[in-house]
């Protein structure tokens, strides 16, 4: 379990940091969107455009890992759909920030902090390719999403382009599709380059969780209470079993790699389901709720898997 709490509980620290800066009135209810634009538009590009240059294209393609851990995020990510379209019954937009919390793996500041910790540099490369498919995949079919439902209404001509233009003008997308272009040609960055991005995309991970705890701040957690429960069982118990299933019974992967995939899988929803929430103004509640419930509990259902695959 030392490896989890050296990595969790500084997360949740700084959640809660947070949450008492705007507790105590330290820090206005306009901090949040301030932080969270910070992080949005200047700390996650370069976080996202240094972690698809620096990993070689060939590395991040191993396709059976790639395949177990997307049979997870696919299946959770139906169940999610299913139960808000019939159950919960969100907007499209919603509807697709519920599948990101649901299955968007907090991969960078746990995932990757945790196997340097349990194995050390060469180890940590099925968090670091995770890292890379969370940014460009999971983010970016989940602003195409929204970007369409917010522009229905319109003609279907008006509705593509301005969605094409939504994406891209993305920042996000910008930059991890950037780092990917750089990485095809084998671009070595410049040692100032990488020390930029480095220095800034790092600010990302604290301001995003303290933003979160000044969210947080003088609001019910009570609220859709069972969509929260669902969403929590969601991530720490479904995704991960669907995940197993794959990695152990169907592709029957090398053992390190397939209990990779399942403990990336189990880990707590990232802060960029929060960031990406504020920004489009809608299901911020449910993504800050989940991600700080899921982050608690993963202090033990990952120290549980780690015993269990005897890597900790």
């Amino acid at each position: 379990m030392e490896p989890v709490l050296n990595v969790g509980l500084p997360v949740f620290a700084i959640i809660l940091t947070g949450y008492l800066a705007g507790r105590f009135g330290i820090l206005g209810g306009a901090s949040t969107e301030a932080l969270n634009a910070f992080v949005y538009y200047f700390a996650l590009p370069p976080l996202l455009f240094l972690s698809m240059a620096r990993v070689p294209l060939e590395d991040v393609f191993n396709w059976h890992f790639l395949a177990a851990y997307s049979g997870g995020v696919l299946g959770t990510y139906v169940l999610s759909m299913l139960a808000g379209l019939m159950i919960f019954r969100n907007r499209p937009a919603a509807l697709s920030l519920q599948g990101m919390t649901a299955i968007f793996t907090n991969t960078g500041y746990m995932g990757v902090p945790l196997y340097l910790i349990a194995f050390g540099e060469q180890g940590a490369l099925p968090a670091i390719i995770l890292t890379v498919y969370n940014g460009a995949i999971v983010v970016g079919l989940t602003i195409v999403l929204i970007e369409l439902d917010l522009r229905s209404g319109s003609e279907p001509i008006k509705i593509l382009g301005d969605v094409a233009l939504a994406i891209v003008t993305n920042p996000l997308i910008i930059s991890a599709a950037a780092g990917m272009v750089l990485s095809l040609l084998g671009v070595t960055l410049p040692r100032s380059v990488v020390n930029f991005c480095t220095i800034l995309g790092n600010a990302s991970g604290p301001c995003a969780l303290f933003a979160m705890g000044l969210f947080l701040a003088g609001r019910q957690m009570a609220a859709r209470r069972s969509e929260i429960a669902w969403l929590t069982l969601l991530k720490l118990a479904v995704q991960p079993a669907i995940t197993w299933w794959l990695a152990f019974h169907v592709l029957r992967l090398e053992p390190f790699w397939a209990a990779s995939a399942v403990v990336m899988a189990a880990l707590p929803t990232g802060a960029t389901a929060f960031v990406i929430a504020q920004r489009y103004g809608a299901y911020v509640g449910e993504a800050t709720a989940v991600t700080l419930i899921t982050t608690v509990l993963s202090f033990f259902t990952v120290s549980a898997l780690l015993v269990w695959f005897g890597m900790g």
